[in-house]
This record gives C-alpha cells, sequence and structure tokens, in this order.
C-alpha cells in the first residue's frame, strides 16, 4: 500500500510503504529518486508488516521495486502505473 500526504507548505510528499509478504525477513526499496543501488530498508511490526516513511519532491514520478529477503523482486499492487523494465519485467512507478 502507498499512501501519500502532501503539505501546502513544502516542496515534497511523505509517502508511507507498507508490504505484508509472506515469509520475509527483509524488504527494501530500490529505485526510488532513480537510486537502485542504496536499498531503503522497511522497518518490521509485531503483525509481519513492513513500512517505510520517504519524503519525495513535488512533482516527480520513481520508478521502483520492492525486494524481498535480498532476492524476490515484487511490485506494488496499488502503484500508480507499471513501467516496462529492461529485464523483461515491470517497475512500479509511483507519482507525486
Amino acid at each position: 500500500m502507498v499512501r501519500k500526504t502532501y503539505f501546502k507548505t513544502k516542496d515534497y510528499c511523505k509517502v508511507k510503504f507498507t508490504l505484508k509478504p509472506a515469509h520475509a525477513e527483509t524488504v527494501e526499496i530500490l529505485g526510488l529518486n532513480s537510486d537502485w543501488q542504496n536499498a531503503i530498508v522497511m522497518g518490521r511490526k509485531k503483525d509481519g508488516t513492513f513500512s517505510a516513511e520517504v519524503n519525495l519532491p513535488k512533482n516527480s514520478r520513481h520508478e521502483f521495486k520492492y525486494r524481498i529477503n535480498e532476492t524476490e523482486w515484487v511490485n506494488e499492487t496499488e502503484a500508480d502505473e507499471l513501467n516496462p523494465n529492461i529485464y523483461g519485467g515491470t517497475n512500479s512507478v509511483i507519482t507525486i
């Protein structure tokens, strides 16, 4: 799930990413701000849900994917759109 919170006086939007994958030990977000090298590590809650909050600039577009247990790549089911990637799959897209 992706929840966007806009502020009238700020030039960014607070975005909360939430994911509850089965049998996950770690979940990371890659690709935000075109950074596929440095992952954003999502925190794990007691109920098995992972979440992270990120500030993203207004009027921007970001491709990203979740990486589960450092091996499995998944898309956000509530992404604004999907975009084909160079590996024959798709990336999630969020528009701010």
